[in-house]
């Protein structure tokens, strides 16, 4: 097989998935929202929009993971 010079284009198309939260984790989660709002001046609409950004920022500030990716060749 050749070597070709561009690899495997990205799949960027926001994918949909359905999570079912604990009741508590709800709670959590709407409470951080409400903290979020009184410390930045600006409302959350909708607690829910908070999920992406907390995962984003997880995964991104977790070492052990950047170092497993990093093993394997996986920026």
């Amino acid at each position: 097989m050749a070597k070709l010079k561009l690899g495997a284009i990205a799949d960027d198309r926001p994918v949909k998935v359905t999570v079912e939260l604990p009741a508590a984790l709800h709670r959590d989660l709407s409470a951080y929202a409400e903290l979020l709002a009184h410390e930045t001046g600006q409302p959350v609409a909708d607690s829910v929009k908070l999920i992406v950004p907390m995962l984003q920022r997880f995964i991104a500030t977790d070492r052990g993971f950047a170092r497993a990716r990093r093993a394997a060749g996986k920026n």
